[in-house]
């Protein structure tokens, strides 16, 4: 269930440092400035983590699924900021903390998960996002992540 399509793959990438196999989000379906967004991964038959998480029943690994819901988080920062100016190179942005996660149904081979974030707070050089992955209308997970900017980048 895709709706109308705002940012591709291409997109992503001009705003994501990650690549495949650990990108893992599809497009981008719904973005709210500086609010909210909501995008979209298709988990497909032959990820590489299904193979051993678990033979014979295999499931998206939640640290994936928190991924999935950082990386969108870094969207949401990064297509506002986009929006709002010229580009001037990549945000530096970084995985920083989650919290209160939980895991409420497992995700399967062949799930679109829905990956919604919705900005929270800012401290300084922290951001803080309200976060969702639903696939179809079973709720995946929910919880709190935080994305640490770098000033100036990597070391």
């Amino acid at each position: 269930m895709t709706d109308t399509l705002l940012y591709d793959a291409t997109a992503i990438c001009a705003i994501l440092p990650h690549r495949p196999p650990f990108l893992f989000v599809d497009r981008v379906i719904e973005l709210a400035a500086e609010q909210s967004i909501v995008a979209e991964r298709d988990f497909r038959h032959d990820e590489f983590f299904f193979q051993g998480h678990f033979p014979g029943r295999p499931i998206v690994p939640g640290v994936i699924v928190t991924d999935a819901l950082a990386q969108t988080c870094g969207l949401l920062w990064g297509l506002s900021k986009k929006k709002a100016e010229p580009p001037s190179g990549r945000p530096e942005f970084f995985f920083l903390a989650a919290a209160d996660m939980k895991f409420i149904s497992p995700a399967f081979p062949g799930a679109t998960l829905r990956l919604m974030a919705s900005f929270k707070k800012r401290f300084g050089a922290l951001f803080k996002y309200s976060v969702t992955a639903c696939a179809g209308r079973e709720l995946i997970a929910k919880g709190s992540l935080t994305l640490a900017m770098m000033v100036g980048g990597p070391p």
